[in-house]
């Protein structure tokens, strides 16, 4: 989406602080803050530490799972479709962690 129209309004210096925090806090610019409220969301604080290393730990995992499910694949001896279903599970978890971590939630605001 191309924005092409700027719009320059007034705030106090709380405001500005407290904008700033909130980007600062979720890892995204003041401006991001402001269109993700205005589309009816709620910005998320970025997850700490623990969280990216969790994330790798699964990426691993599902790497892992995937490189089992062409060697048995190659070889004939384990069931490879429930190999892969299994790595789709651990997918669509690590895509669940994502979203429950990173992904901006719909806003309760009443004036919307």
């Amino acid at each position: 989406m191309q924005r092409r129209i700027k719009k320059q309004f007034w705030l106090s210096p709380q405001d500005v602080r407290e904008l700033k925090r909130k980007a600062e806090l979720c890892g995204i610019t003041e401006t991001a803050v402001i269109r993700i409220l205005l589309h009816g969301y709620e910005p998320k604080e970025k997850p700490d530490a623990k969280f990216y290393e969790a994330m790798r730990q699964l990426s691993t995992i599902g790497n892992n799972i995937n490189q089992l499910a062409v060697k048995a694949n190659a070889l004939g001896f384990i069931d490879v479709p429930m190999l892969k279903a299994e790595a789709l599970r651990w997918h669509k978890f690590q895509a669940d962690i994502e979203s429950v971590f990173l992904r901006p939630g719909e806003s309760n605001l009443k004036w919307q």
